[in-house]
């Protein structure tokens, strides 16, 4: 290292400007200053960059600006990280933050190897994630506006006497209901349109989803996913969506670590100690897999609607996904039996699931699912 002449550079970005620090090698960390954040501003500075060794090693944290400085520096042929911000190493009792004291600890966490990167998806795999995303928050929107509208009744005393699940029989008596007061008649017919429109919302968006899906690289593999139980298209589409490209993890157990379903530890000396899962990772995720657990409860069987998503995929996938269910039914029972928690025993399945997935995800992309088969 004392012959290193790489440059370490490490940017603290924000919506206008950029704050950039540098060190060549082990030598002391220089701040380079301020630019904006224009492709122009982009182009000058690594035209400063290179003028100052042959190999430039960069740094950014991920935030709200994306991965469009990371592609612009990685076209230039710059080594470049995108860094998970909370797991930047933090002195204790550091008080002072700064966009200087940011660029400044970014390359010497850089030049120390102290830095985890996050996973950047290609153009195309982001697009579709955003499109996926755009979905889910619709579907939120909806639950929030039903829920909106149930309060609203609830405060005036208006309770139905059905079951208040939004099918037709409870839509129907939305729509013939009616307020003695204008202004409050007003206020119910805003809250049932917001969700007339959030419903036209969705239906837009799984429509073009489910249009978009099949010219999709990881399409194969939402069609395998979905020959095991509890994992159906939202799941799936979900799922790889968050994921990305689950070929950059080399064993389950990383997926597993990145899900956030692994127990946390401390443990010293001759003790283990072994606490809650760590929770790290993507949550949307994380939740889509805990949900798919739950399915997991239940015996072994293949159902109608399994058996559907079955048609066209090849018996190695259908042959795992069996295996998958005989175990984690089993091995939901033994933790049942041993009076384990429910929520605690589905986390464990999920663990379990996560793997499964895993396994299932690299087969199908290396099989080479027929895009005929059937999409749930």
């Amino acid at each position: 290292m004392e012959h290193d002449s790489t440059v370490y550079v490490g940017l603290d970005v924000h919506k206008e400007s950029i704050t950039v620090a540098y060190a060549i090698g082990m030598g002391e960390v220089e701040l380079l200053g301020k630019i904006g954040t224009t492709k122009a501003d982009i182009d000058r500075l690594c035209k400063r960059l290179q003028s100052k060794g042959r190999c430039v090693r960069i740094v950014y944290e991920a935030g709200p600006c994306g991965y469009g400085l990371y592609r612009q520096l990685v076209e230039k042929g710059f080594d470049c990280m995108v860094c998970a911000p909370s797991l930047i190493p933090k002195k204790p009792g550091e008080r002072v933050k700064t966009d200087r004291r940011d660029a400044i600890k970014l390359v010497r966490a850089l030049r120390a190897g102290d830095l985890s990167a996050v996973y950047v998806p290609g153009v195309e795999d982001e697009a579709f994630r955003d499109l996926a995303r755009a979905w889910v928050t619709a579907k939120d929107d909806l639950k929030q506006a039903r829920q909106r509208l149930k309060s609203f009744l609830l405060l005036h005393g208006v309770r139905y006497t059905g079951s208040a699940n939004w099918g037709p029989a409870h839509r129907r008596w939305l729509s013939e209901y009616s307020f003695g007061n204008e202004w409050q008649q007003l206020a119910f017919e805003e809250h049932r349109r917001t969700i007339e429109d959030r419903l036209a919302q969705c239906e837009r968006l799984e429509t073009a989803l489910r249009e978009a899906v099949p010219n999709w690289r990881f399409y194969p593999a939402v069609l395998g996913l979905q020959a095991m139980r509890g994992v159906q298209f939202t799941t799936a589409v979900g799922m790889l969506a968050e994921l990305g490209d689950l070929s950059r993890f080399e064993h389950p157990r990383q997926l597993m670590a990145w899900l956030g379903v692994t127990p946390s530890e401390h443990s010293s000396g001759g003790k283990r100690r072994q606490g809650s899962i760590t929770k790290t990772g993507n949550s949307y995720a994380r939740k889509l897999l805990v949900e798919a657990a739950w399915s997991y409860r239940h015996p072994a069987r293949v159902s109608p609607d399994i058996q559907r998503r079955h048609e066209g995929i090849p018996k190695a996938i259908i042959d795992r996904a069996w295996d998958a269910q005989l175990r984690l039914c089993r091995r939901y029972r033994k933790l049942a039996a041993r009076g384990k928690n429910p929520n605690i025993a589905t986390v464990a399945i999920a663990r379990e699931l996560a793997g499964f997935i895993w396994d299932i995800t690299r087969l199908t992309m290396s099989l080479a699912v027929p895009r005929t088969a059937h999409a749930a």
